[in-house]
């Protein structure tokens, strides 16, 4: 971790949450790659997260949107806060079939009480998939101690 708290390494964040990388990320074969509060890469493949068409399914997309910007606000909130999703929007520009797709999420704001960011989802050809924004509340920690 940097002395401003924004950088972690992938190992050292996935060994801090309760649940690792998450029953769902890790069904879906979700693997982060680069994690700071102001960017975070991940992976995807598309084999296993298509629709019936053969198509990767949007909602993977947005999954895999989400947690790239959730993990790039838990990095900005930590150690006094933690992030919550509050709002998701995506919008899908061509299909993938098969491969791999990488999200890239690059915050748009940084802030005390929310962060956002942008998040481009693209294939192997580097072809844009998807683009996704979302919107974390940061809250106080202490609220989730029990």
């Amino acid at each position: 971790m940097s002395e401003r708290n924004d950088e972690m390494s992938v190992d050292d964040y996935i060994a801090s949450m309760p649940q690792g990388m998450g029953g769902l990320n890790e069904k879906m074969g979700i693997e982060l790659v680069e994690i700071s509060a102001e960017r975070v890469v991940g992976t995807m493949p598309v084999e296993g997260n298509t629709q019936p068409y053969g198509l990767l399914h949007g909602g993977a997309s947005v999954v895999l949107a989400e947690t790239l910007g959730s993990v790039g606000s838990a990095v900005h909130a930590h150690p006094d806060r933690l992030s919550v999703g509050i709002d998701i929007n995506a919008t899908h520009h061509r299909s993938a079939t098969s491969g791999t797709v990488t999200g890239v999420a690059t915050a748009i704001h940084l802030g005390r009480t929310t962060a956002a960011y942008e998040i481009v989802i693209t294939d192997d050809r580097g072809k844009r998939v998807c683009t996704s924004r979302i919107t974390c509340a940061l809250l106080p920690r202490e609220r989730f101690d029990s």
